[in-house]
């Protein structure tokens, strides 16, 4: 019996002394392969991503604060920060309740044609998104499919805010459903089968049941659309115009100040946007923080 208690204190013993004499464990060869790959990463990170940040706000203060402050008065820099705010605002809520609606089906439900379901909601990630504003120009354009159709009742949406909207509908609709549908998937479908079986309906099992599981994948993916909402420039230039004050958002309206030398106001309205991003980003890494994709 001594010798069997010997053995696991021998062998504890003996552990730390295997995983040093492991190859490649604490030699000078791995500690500058550590610190190369480190330096390389901070490098990349400097490069792509500290600098361009710095020379925006560089760039947007070379003047000083009272200029910096005063770009924002410009009444088509208002109606570009208005009509990002008020783009996001309708997009993001509508996709979100398609990302419910879709990602509720595919996880729950079986049935014909659910392939191609999926890969429809990936489309939008596949192809440029100038290629889906020419799609919405050869539609609703004055010499597309329903040009004639909406010029005779009066309603623009190819130059105008709805045409904008579905632009940017059509970018940012995967986000919410790619982030709902495997987590739903991995959930299953054990707790909404004993809600329904104790007699909740579907709506009271949705609120009471999925929705509080759901809610932390619901809220990254609704984090991602709407930084993409508010960033987006190809689609939405196609389809916009570039009417200054009417159809320019934060990003076509920074090209317009950039084009025309204004550098201070097309900078301060890119810090702007940079500002919105950095927030964003700080709410997606506390939701990230939660783990909700272990729950």
């Amino acid at each position: 019996m001594a010798a069997a208690a010997l053995r696991p204190a021998a062998a504890s013993a003996a552990l730390p002394a295997d995983t040093a004499a492991r190859p490649g464990h604490n030699t000078w060869m791995s500690a500058v392969v550590r610190w190369l790959f480190i330096g390389v990463s901070l490098a990349f990170l400097a490069a792509l991503l500290i600098a361009p940040v710095a020379t925006v706000f560089a760039m947007a203060l070379a003047r000083g604060l009272e200029v910096y402050l005063t770009s924002f008065a410009d009444p088509d820099t208002l109606a570009a920060i208005r009509l990002t705010l008020v783009n996001a605002a309708v997009v993001v809520p509508l996709n979100t309740v398609f990302g419910l609606a879709a990602a509720w089906a595919i996880a729950k439900f079986e049935f014909r044609g659910k392939s191609v379901l999926i890969t429809l909601i990936d489309l939008p990630l596949a192809i440029s998104p100038v290629i889906a504003g020419m799609v919405f120009v050869l539609l609703f354009g004055l010499h597309g499919w329903f040009g004639a159709w909406l010029l005779e009742h009066d309603i623009s949406v190819i130059f105008a805010l709805p045409g904008i909207m579905l632009a940017t509908m059509f970018v940012t609709f995967p986000y919410v459903a790619r982030e709902l549908i495997p987590l739903m998937q991995q959930l299953g479908n054990d707790e909404e089968e004993a809600a329904i079986t104790l007699g909740a309906g579907g709506w009271m099992t949705f609120f009471r049941v999925t929705l509080p599981r759901i809610r932390w994948g619901l809220l990254y993916g609704l984090i991602l659309c709407n930084a993409r909402a508010m960033g987006e420039f190809g689609a939405v230039s196609v389809v916009s115009g570039h009417i200054r004050g009417l159809t320019n958002t934060m990003p076509l309206h920074i090209e317009i100040l950039y084009n025309e030398y204004n550098f201070v106001g097309a900078f301060a309205v890119a810090s702007l946007l940079t500002l919105l991003a950095g927030l964003t980003l700080v709410v997606k890494t506390l939701v990230e923080r939660t783990g909700y994709r272990g729950r």
